[in-house]
């Protein structure tokens, strides 16, 4: 099987039944947010790269089809007409790292209809998941306000497959390493890591440990100072470290606080550190640390280098899932939207634009761009192809810094932000109206005509009714 069945099974009965009644014409599809989550003010643009690595190898092949029938109940023969299928439509979308807000498309796809709803299942994973990831770790880099931020978050990411995807996302809105020995290696990253509480506890002693992985690690070293008593830790560490020639020492050891109140214990090991010569000492500071820790921290004054950060970015602890939705605005040059009470779309394919300040309109795909504004979305696939070269991580974070210089500080603040809010254009408003009063005047009509019951003949089990 291929990724073709990594979706929902309402996909497959709506492709199914769109290829039954020759609804192949080109269908748009918007995937948006529609509200921020609490105590967000912006989003990172993210997952974009892997959606179109799915959609470029999108293929519905035969063991696929027989997943399907399987998971229907049916017999292969009637999901035949889904062999062979492909993605061979446009993308547009907002590239990896620009900051985005509620209610603006992230991506729009334009395909064939039953392309397009096939491929909703994983697009939306992979931008939502992605997305919030990366608006949580972007925070983590604001409330450091400068101090390096690294990533320990891949054993308890949900899989190593999101784990890998948090060392990409932390990297691309600035963290300096992480821990991730896979990601570091495939993507260029700087690899950080110290030592656990086990491997002092293997020793008979907490000197023995440091003085065992000085000479195993020549430089720099860093040593984990709390498995038993914090400040007795940093001393032996002090013992350990100015015993070193400042050459296999190396610049940029440390000690690493993992428990306890690490503000007061960072002021206490820094004094420490500086009374045994050591003022070139860093201290790194971890253990379920995430923005609204570090930005306590940092507001404290505590003498803290470097913030590892782990679980509660890597999963989004406090902002896990994103209420991310992928809807049809136009099949086959008709604009539709939806009605639903709290869940109204906006019909059409769309551009937004943005204006200094994070001041945006979201307005028709063929709108020309007010005074000031620039387009957030751009042409990435064309004819089921990528249309230029995958972006490196260097030029994904050079957007996002930009974008974030450019957001209103209330939208930067890390507890209590105020989110800037899209607009929508003029024309955008107008096509909306004219959509809805035809909706309700055809929900009018239908409702006064009398109902006929229809009478629906089916063939044996397993059988597609004709």
């Amino acid at each position: 099987m291929s990724d073709a069945t990594t979706t929902d099974l309402y996909e497959v009965t709506m492709a199914m039944s769109y290829l039954r009644e020759g609804m192949t014409g080109p269908a748009t599809f918007s995937l948006f947010v529609r509200d921020l989550p609490a105590e967000r003010g912006f989003l990172v643009a993210a997952g974009l790269e892997s959606a179109l690595d799915h959609l470029s190898g999108l293929h519905v092949g035969p063991e696929d089809v027989d997943a399907f029938a399987s998971a229907l109940h049916r017999p292969p023969r009637d999901l035949r007409p889904l062999l062979g299928l492909e993605f061979t439509g446009d993308v547009r979308a907002v590239p990896e790292g620009r900051i985005v807000l509620a209610g603006e498309p992230l991506l729009e796809v334009t395909a064939p209809l039953p392309q397009a709803q096939l491929a909703e299942t994983y697009v939306l994973n992979q931008l939502s998941h992605q997305t919030a990831v990366a608006s949580k770790a972007a925070r983590c880099v604001l409330a450091a306000a400068g101090r390096p931020v690294v990533d320990f978050s891949l054993r308890r990411t949900h899989g190593p497959q999101a784990g890998f995807q948090a060392a990409r996302l932390g990297a691309m809105t600035g963290f300096a390493g992480t821990s991730n020995v896979a990601a570091s290696t495939a993507l260029g990253l700087t690899a950080v890591g110290t030592m656990a509480h086990s491997f002092v506890e293997a020793f008979a002693t907490e000197e023995d440990a440091f003085r065992a992985f000085a000479r195993s690690h020549p430089g720099p070293v860093t040593l984990l100072v709390d498995t038993y008593d914090t400040e007795e830790g940093v001393r032996v560490a002090a013992r350990v470290l100015r015993e070193l020639d400042h050459a296999a020492r190396g610049p940029g050891s440390a000690v690493r606080l993992d428990s306890g109140d690490l503000g007061a214990l960072a002021v206490r090991a820094r004094s420490l550190l500086d009374d045994a010569g050591l003022p070139d000492v860093r201290i790194i500071a971890s253990g379920g640390l995430d923005e609204y820790a570090v930005d306590e921290l940092v507001r404290s004054g505590a003498p803290i280098d470097t913030y590892a950060v782990g679980t509660r970015v890597g999963v989004s602890a406090d902002a896990p899932y994103l209420d991310s939705a992928y809807k049809l605005v136009e099949y086959d040059g008709r604009p539709v939207m939806k009605l639903s009470s709290a869940k109204v779309t906006a019909p059409g394919p769309k551009q937004v634009f943005r204006r200094p300040g994070c001041v945006d309109v979201i307005a028709l795909a063929d709108e020309q761009p007010p005074d000031g504004g620039m387009p957030l979305l751009e042409t990435v696939m064309r004819g089921g192809r990528r249309t230029g070269a995958r972006p490196t991580l260097d030029e994904c974070r050079e957007r996002f810094t930009a974008d974030l210089e450019g957001l209103p500080p209330a939208a930067r603040r890390i507890r209590e932000p105020v989110a800037p809010r899209a607009t929508a254009s003029e024309r955008l408003g107008a096509l909306a109206a004219r959509v809805r009063r035809r909706i309700e005047e055809r929900t009018t009509e239908a409702s006064a005509r009398p109902r006929v019951p229809e009478r629906i003949v089916s063939g044996p089990p397993g059988s597609v009714p004709r």
